[in-house]
């Protein structure tokens, strides 16, 4: 989208293009609130809710997710730092010469961090930086003051097809960090630090953070917990977050119990601010991606790609962006 098209879109329109929330997702009810009146078992973590997919709608040509927030029901404040999480749940994509994907478009006051489960996708933004993300990859990239950027179907996995997952989440950055300079982390699946659980239940790859001792690879502007976990059948995972940390586990693939909740495929546990252990059964082998970040308490706006403090923060981002002073980038 050139500048000029982007600055005559309405802020809905802009919405639907830039954070992939759709009506679809707003209006889903199926959402199973949990009763707080029932007593949970000693030492253990509350689970406020489990939330169920919402509908599919297209991001670009190359992304079909269903977005858990922002969400019209306050997540991206009651998850904060995190702002969005959308999802792609495994599709097939047929083999094809028509790039797949989600064209240049500029982001400002976030870091945008996109997790392969299956399929390729390639970046390239106009702070020089690129990379390709395999399965089991991350692809990190701090927008800061301001940055344009693509992400496509790697060139070879488009020609072939095949099964293609993902994960993306917006992390909101602290006031004192939203104009730092922009810059990527393109991190490995090999590279991830892991911490193997006993008797072979699985393995906790930590990608932020901290988990049983062992530091996450990829750097952060508040503080803040990722864990990609990979848990066999049967295996029962214990493990505690702080108390006063925003949490939330979404299941990429397979069944699992969080404090006796049943937890399906595809759906997303929001965990009470308390203290208290968090127990993990699995029914089926899974793959398991665990958030949990110290909130900002500051204020934000959004308008689509930007996420800033204040109006006037937001009003400067799209003089800039029509100035052309988030670089350039070709499609």
């Amino acid at each position: 989208m050139d500048r000029k098209s982007f600055i005559k879109t309405s802020l809905w329109t802009s919405l639907l293009a830039f954070t992939g929330i759709s009506v679809s997702a707003i209006t889903n009810n199926d959402d199973k609130k949990i009763d707080k009146k029932k007593p949970k078992k000693d030492g253990l973590r509350g689970v406020e809710m489990v939330c169920s997919p919402t509908n599919t709608h297209m991001v670009g040509n190359g992304f079909k997710v269903m977005n858990f927030y922002p969400n019209g029901k306050g997540f991206e404040e009651r998850m904060s730092p995190f702002f969005l999480l959308d999802f792609n749940a495994e599709v097939n994509f047929p083999p094809s010469d028509i790039a797949h994907g989600v064209g240049v478009h500029p982001h400002r006051g976030i870091e945008t961090i996109t997790f392969a489960y299956k399929g390729a996708v390639a970046h390239h933004d106009s702070a020089g930086n690129s990379g390709v993300i395999n399965p089991g990859d991350v692809q990190w990239m701090t927008a800061g003051g301001g940055v344009l950027h693509k992400e496509y179907h790697e060139q070879t996995f488009n020609q072939k097809g095949g099964a293609f997952e993902m994960l993306q989440l917006w992390i909101n950055l602290p006031k004192a960090h939203k104009m730092t300079p922009a810059k990527y982390q393109g991190i490995t699946h090999t590279d991830k630090p892991k911490v193997e659980l006993p008797d072979g239940q699985g393995t906790v790859f930590v990608v932020a953070g901290e988990f049983n001792g062992v530091s996450g690879i990829a750097t952060t502007f508040s503080p803040v917990h990722l864990y990609d976990m990979h848990l066999k059948k049967d295996a029962k995972v214990s493990f505690e977050l702080p108390e006063n940390f925003n949490s939330g586990l979404l299941v990429v693939d397979g069944d699992i119990e969080v404090n006796g909740n049943k937890v399906p495929e595809n759906h997303y546990v929001q965990l009470a601010n308390e203290k208290g252990a968090i127990e993990i059964k699995v029914n089926r082998n899974a793959l398991v991606m665990v958030l949990s970040g110290e909130p900002l308490n500051e204020p934000y706006v959004s308008y689509g790609p930007f996420v800033m403090n204040t109006e006037d923060e937001i009003r400067e981002a799209i003089e800039d962006y029509k100035a052309g002073k988030f670089g350039f980038l070709a499609d």
